[in-house]
């Protein structure tokens, strides 16, 4: 038993020292962390080191990764956009995949397999991988691209694409029971009404009473219960994962529990993402490459070039520019993760052999190997400067007095004061949707990525006066900060922060200006309800100003001592022996009457308490 337990602890620390070691060697080469989780994989798998002889078990587990992934794309799909994309998921994503599938379906039939095994292999190579996909748009800063949603619609077809594959091949499975196909029609029907029903009627309610129980750890586990029940639920429907983790986190997008489930979620994603790759890498077959070199090296190129020529002309028949039809071609030229259900599946129902499968297989994988090199080869040949945004102009040549970036919620309240003053403002942001309803209103907003240097520099930056952050995120307001005044310095920094621990952050920095988005209308609702309190207007001013004082000599203190300093400076209600007062009082306490003093000079000799402390805390609280 000790033996074992050493093992699986050895496993352990091999997968996470290969991902630990792999990946910022990859990204210091240039090459990207996709691959080097594949190549961290295949070191310590069955055909390196041997540490896993059987990766498949591992990449059962870590396919939880891809879906928290979609969860957390889910999360900022708001059910509006998404109806908005409808005609890319079932026109564009439909039809790439129909034109894809029929050209490597040919390209299988020349190659001398049967049609039905021809077009096994091609549509489980046409399912590109969502992971890889994903990660490659998250780490250029392209998912809010117009030309990133269009690959994610694609994406949500393919993983649809999914279940009539499977039934496919288990309508030309040798019959093995009577189950009629609208039985299972009807099964993945009710799971994914289910699923909807539990989203639109459940999972706010049950969110509201984990939140009034204030157990930080109960919140975490219910994140994962939603991404995971949903994800069983639409398995045991027949249905992807993956798609039911996206349908959760959509239902869930407009949420007031949406970043608090997003930050929740995202350590379990990263790890179990990186483990997925690292799984996929673990799989390659070495031995079957070997014995197979001439079929798999043919099949890896004739299925990667046919299919981007396929990608190419659909992207150029649906109107999208050179530069865009050339990057979703060079993305999306590889196989999946669902190949490998498909494949399996086939292999079970006798539809293709074990050889078939190993060989399709190892094409798949070394396809999604060679992603990186082909997007390494992209920005070598093909220049940033030809990319399309659809009708929204791109920022470039900017010279505004003042850079306002991100035009939502906040920043179009900010932009009032600057444009009512005459200051010349350019604003930049990359949600396009809001851009063209910003364009209704008399806004002239340019499509940029705050968080790129070259998109800075292109906004007039280094010209600006002042640069105003306005992002609705966290972590990107930070970021942004960070390379202003490492790259801008001369310009006054002001940043919308979130909280007082995001507003440390942001003085660590070294802004200018942090302003917390809700403190100032905060204020405003505590002295409006003080007035309507009957209050007088004298006194609400004394209260509102030292709420102010005490606030800003709390955070001076944090500066030095951290969040919970200055917390005598706070207020509570909970009761106090000593309170001082919330201003000096207006009026001297009332003397009491004899007959009073008496009985409460009695009371107090019995409670051991004084009067004087009794009044205090009346006049106090």
């Amino acid at each position: 038993m000790a033996a074992e337990g050493s093992t699986e602890l050895v496993q352990v620390v091999a997968l996470l020292g290969a991902g630990v070691v792999a990946v910022p060697l990859f990204r210091r080469l240039g090459l990207g962390s996709v691959l080097g989780y594949l190549a961290g994989g295949l070191i310590i798998g069955p055909y390196g080191f041997g540490l896993f002889s059987d990766p498949q078990a591992i990449l059962h587990v870590a396919e939880l990764g891809v879906v928290m992934f979609l969860f957390v794309i889910g999360l900022e799909m708001q059910p509006s956009r998404l109806w908005g994309l409808r005609r890319q998921i079932f026109g564009l994503g439909a039809l790439q995949v129909c034109a894809c599938g029929a050209l490597l379906t040919l390209v299988g039939v020349m190659a001398g397999f049967s049609p039905l095994v021809s077009f096994i292999a091609a549509m489980g190579f046409v399912l590109s991988s969502t992971a890889v996909i994903m990660q490659v748009l998250d780490e250029r800063g392209d998912t809010a691209t117009p030309h990133g949603q269009k690959m994610i619609s694609i994406l949500l077809l393919e993983d649809l694409a999914i279940v009539p594959l499977l039934a496919i091949v288990a309508f030309y499975a040798p019959a093995t029971g009577t189950e009629s196909p609208w039985i299972s029609v009807g099964i993945a029907a009710l799971s994914l009404a289910c699923l909807v029903a539990a989203g639109l009627w459940l999972l706010n309610p049950l969110f509201r009473v984990l939140a009034a129980a204030s157990a930080r750890e109960v919140m975490t586990a219910a994140a994962l219960l939603v991404v995971l029940g949903a994800a069983l639920l639409m398995q045991l429907g027949g249905l992807s994962m993956a798609m039911g983790a996206f349908l959760a986190g959509v239902l869930l997008a407009e949420s007031t529990f949406r970043h608090q489930l997003e930050a929740d979620i995202e350590p379990f994603r990263g790890i179990l993402l990186g483990l997925f790759f690292l799984s996929v890498g673990m799989a390659l077959d070495l031995g079957v490459i070997a014995r197979e070199w001439r079929v798999i090296v043919v099949g890896v190129l004739a299925y990667m070039i046919v299919k981007g020529i396929g990608i190419y002309v659909v992207a150029r028949l649906t109107r999208s520019s050179h530069h865009d039809a050339i990057y979703r071609a060079a993305l999306f030229a590889q196989g999946g993760e669902f190949a490998f259900v498909l494949y399996s599946a086939a292999a079970t129902a006798g539809i293709i052999t074990a050889g078939n499968n190993a060989t399709f297989t190892a094409i798949v994988i070394l396809s999604m190997a060679l992603t990186p090199f082909s997007m390494i080869a992209l920005n070598w040949f093909l220049p940033k400067s030809e990319q399309s945004f659809d009708g929204v102009d791109k920022a470039d040549g900017l010279e505004g007095s003042v850079l306002l970036v991100g035009f939502g919620r906040f920043g179009q309240v900010v932009s009032h004061s600057l444009l009512a003053r005459g200051l010349d403002v350019s604003i930049i942001d990359t949600d396009t949707e809001m851009i063209r309803t910003a364009a209704d209103f008399g806004f002239k907003v340019y499509y940029g990525d705050g968080t790129r240097l070259d998109v800075l520099q292109a906004s007039g930056a280094a010209r600006a006066d002042a640069i105003i952050v306005c992002v609705d995120k966290r972590d990107t307001a930070t970021r942004i900060a960070r390379l202003v005044k490492a790259e801008f310095p001369l310009a006054k920094l002001l940043v919308r922060s979130f909280d007082r621990e995001h507003a440390l952050t942001l003085v660590e920095v070294g802004v200018d200006v942090q302003v917390r988005e809700t403190f100032d209308s905060a204020m405003t609702m505590g002295e409006a309800a003080l007035v309507q309190l009957g209050v007088p207007p004298e006194e609400v001013a004394e209260v509102i100003e030292d709420v102010r004082r005490r606030d800003v000599e709390r955070f001076k203190l944090e500066q030095v001592g951290g969040v919970m300093a200055g917390v005598d400076l706070l207020r509570g209600n909970m009761p106090r022996m000593k309170q001082k007062p919330l201003t000096t009082p207006r009026r001297q306490a009332r003397a009491l009457s004899e007959e009073t003093a008496a009985a409460t000079q009695t009371a107090s000799g019995a409670s051991g308490t004084q009067p004087s402390d009794t009044t205090a805390q009346r006049e106090g609280g």
